[in-house]
């Protein structure tokens, strides 16, 4: 049983860690980094730039909507959190820019490293475990707990994407279909007007009786 429990643990802490993205900026450039992140999932983000005297580098954190959850003028290094109000596309774009007449030369780009975790890998367990008290296993069962509640919510979103869609092709299905049997319609009615038209043009010409 202990061993069952380890290895759950050992699997939680696979899945759970977060990978950091490293960069380039040059100067006056600006790069962004798109994720989708379903709705009331908690997001943290640890970013650092390297020092680049006379840059400025402005740090933006948005939506699809354009509402801006994070900001942070002349940013060098910090922390940002938010908790989504729903499941939407949110960017971190970064824009660095050079005084006036301060010209462009090699070398002259900032190192960025950005760090973005959510859900399950946002939480604090450390601060959980001191405020109730949690034994070591403990907590683990929790984030073990956790995790398993994510992973269930993003099945059971998956499965309401696919319900949606199969309902679209459905849908989508029936209007082909029907318009389908109007286009026929259509045509077999061309064509019997074409063949009455043409019957009765040959019999005032006199070709046919």
């Amino acid at each position: 049983m202990k061993s069952h429990i380890l290895l759950a643990v050992a699997l939680a802490l696979v899945f759970e860690s977060a990978v950091g993205i490293r960069f380039q900026l040059p100067p006056n450039a600006r790069r962004c980094l798109k994720e989708e992140i379903h709705k009331g999932v908690l997001v943290t983000g640890d970013y650092e730039l390297s020092n680049a005297p006379g840059q400025k580098t402005n740090l933006i954190v948005s939506d699809t909507k354009g509402h801006t959850l994070y900001s942070k003028e002349d940013a060098s290094k910090g922390k940002f959190a938010f908790t989504t109000d729903e499941y939407d596309v949110f960017e971190v774009c970064m824009e660095t820019k050079l005084p006036q007449g301060v010209r462009i030369t090699p070398g002259m780009e900032r190192e960025v490293y950005l760090e973005m975790k959510h859900g399950v890998e946002a939480r604090n367990y450390e601060d959980i475990a001191k405020a109730e008290k949690l034994k070591p296993m403990e907590v683990e069962l929790r984030r073990l707990e956790d995790l398993a509640e994510s992973i269930v919510n993003d099945f059971a979103y998956m499965k309401a994407r696919e319900e949606e869609m199969r309902s679209t092709n459905e849908s989508t299905n029936s209007r082909v279909l029907y318009f389908s049997v109007f286009s026929m319609l259509c045509l077999l009615g061309l064509a019997t007007w074409q063949v009455l038209y043409l019957r009765r043009y040959f019999k005032a010409k006199k070709l046919i009786d």
